[in-house]
């Protein structure tokens, strides 16, 4: 830190500096990288979850509001567009298995990285039908891009299968 410097040049911190540092520390130890990295992946997992769950009316069955969504509602804004959806039906079921599974994974931790990538191509979708949801759709392109980044820390099955299949252990 930058008063670790000052301490070792000056060999004594003022009073200032003091609490300065130490509130640095107490903010680094509320968002130790682990935490931060397991809230992102929570916090990206839930809206997809909640869109993805209204999606279905039992197992692998889609409900017909998602098909008709899907089929009259949502168009892709497009240069020269707006566009309909092409097979209407495939794509709901689509939008369905990611926003049930990538979420999934992101809470387990496993996969952490791909999951995210799918959640980050899945709102580019949205923001291209949504165009006006941008400040929404900007903040999970950043929490996927982050989670793609810096992966899933160490609250999380990728974690535990990397330490299992260190050579170190």
């Amino acid at each position: 830190m930058i008063t670790d410097q000052r301490l070792s040049a000056e060999g004594s911190l003022p009073p200032l500096g003091r609490l300065v540092d130490n509130a640095n520390r107490l903010v680094q130890t509320i968002a130790a990288p682990s935490l931060v990295q397991l809230v992102l992946r929570l916090a990206l997992a839930v809206p997809f979850w909640r869109s993805g769950i209204l999606k279905w009316g039992g197992f692998l069955k889609l409900n017909d509001t998602a098909v008709t969504l899907f089929t009259d509602e949502f168009v892709l804004h497009l240069p020269g567009g707006p566009y309909h959806y092409p097979a209407p039906a495939v794509m709901a079921f689509l939008s369905g298995c990611g926003e049930i599974t990538f979420p999934i994974l992101l809470v387990l931790g496993l996969g952490t990285r791909f999951a995210a990538l799918g959640l980050l191509f899945m709102t580019v979708i949205v923001e291209l039908t949504v165009p006006d949801g941008w400040p929404v759709h900007i903040t999970w392109a950043a929490m996927a891009l982050g989670i793609m980044a810096y992966g899933p820390g160490r609250v999380s099955l990728d974690h535990l299968i990397g330490r299992a299949h260190s050579p170190g252990r």
